[in-house]
């Protein structure tokens, strides 16, 4: 399979991608593919190979190559350059439930950082090797993964680093979601996501911490809420955060066939606990929260959302953003 995707959006602006991926690799039925990805702010490089049925069993074990570089001048005034690989196995406890482990090592050099960026920031400046293990697991009962209807999920998450390199953390993420049809083509959601970091007695650099804003948490720019140096504005991360979106979904009025979506929403959330100790650092765990409402449609060039929300509840440091849009297709 060879595909080409373009698209757009407001955290990334114009991007495009090229995909070869062949499903049966000599005959075997293993997955091999190569991605190259671009964007105003992004540009990454993947390549991932999976055997479906490792040993004669029911595990597919595969491995996964990257290189990616990543402008965060608009959030923090610095780039990360990374590139690494996961080797991992997959493999289903039951129908709904299935686990995931792994073991990564990556290198990632932050860089470019602006003169007039947060002291804190320019510190990190280097390059930093992580190595260590990982799981997922998730419970999923959802009618579809994509566009769901009624069900709901579980996933748990983990990453531990510190088997060699230069950091040392358990990163835990737990997230979760419940989809409830109240009538015909009137869908009600509830989800949520907590994460929490443990330093392991060693500061966690800015491009491991938990970033907030943007698709998780509408209303604010991309790390727009959560820890912020007072004197240059520049997002700092955290490493404890919380975030939760009640949302309505129903018919847009036009023909059902066209595939259009209206949604009304609330977005609440918290981004706290940095490393960056000191005078300046604005860090507050405070509730902030959005209200909104949107609209999708998946067109003929593919899927198109665009989301108006307002801040109802923030900080006097945080960054807003009113205006949210994606479009993008692959063919």
């Amino acid at each position: 399979e060879v595909s080409f995707g373009i698209g757009f959006s407001t955290a990334d602006g114009p991007l495009a991608d090229v995909r070869l991926r062949e499903r049966n690799l000599l005959g075997r039925g293993q997955d091999f593919m190569i991605g190259v990805m671009a964007s105003g702010r992004r540009q990454e490089i993947d390549l991932s190979f999976e055997e479906p049925y490792f040993l004669d069993s029911n595990v597919a074990a595969g491995f996964d190559l990257f290189r990616l570089k990543r402008d965060f001048q608009r959030e923090s005034r610095y780039d990360v350059d990374s590139y690494g690989g996961t080797i991992r196995t997959r493999y289903e406890l039951s129908d709904n439930l299935r686990h995931t482990l792994r073991f990564f090592a990556r290198s990632d050099t932050i860089e470019n950082i602006s003169a007039n960026a947060s002291r804190f920031i320019r510190e990190q400046q280097g390059t930093y090797a992580t190595i260590g293990p990982g799981h997922d697991i998730i419970y999923d009962r959802r009618d579809d993964r994509f566009d769901p209807t009624e069900g709901f999920f579980l996933r748990l998450s983990q990453d531990l680093a510190g088997l060699g390199g230069d950091s040392k953390w358990l990163r835990n993420r737990l997230a979760g979601g419940v989809f409830y049809p109240f009538a015909e083509e009137l869908i009600g959601s509830f989800t949520s996501e907590l994460g929490l970091i443990y330093d392991m007695g060693e500061p966690v650099r800015i491009n491991h911490r938990f970033f907030v804003g943007g698709d998780n948490l509408r209303g604010f720019r991309a790390a727009g809420v959560g820890p912020r140096d007072a004197a240059t504005s520049d997002s700092l991360g955290g490493k404890r955060y919380a975030v939760g979106s009640l949302a309505m979904s129903f018919p847009s009025g036009l023909p059902k066939e066209i595939g259009a979506r209206t949604f009304v929403f609330t977005d609440f959330g918290s981004l706290w606990d940095t490393d960056a100790k000191g005078t300046g650092v604005l860090d507050e765990s405070s509730l902030r929260a959005s209200l909104g409402f949107g609209f999708s449609w998946r067109s003929p060039l593919g899927p198109l959302r665009v989301s108006l929300a307002y801040p109802v509840l923030k900080e006097s440091y945080d960054r807003d953003e009113i205006f949210r849009f994606s479009f993008g297709s692959r063919f």
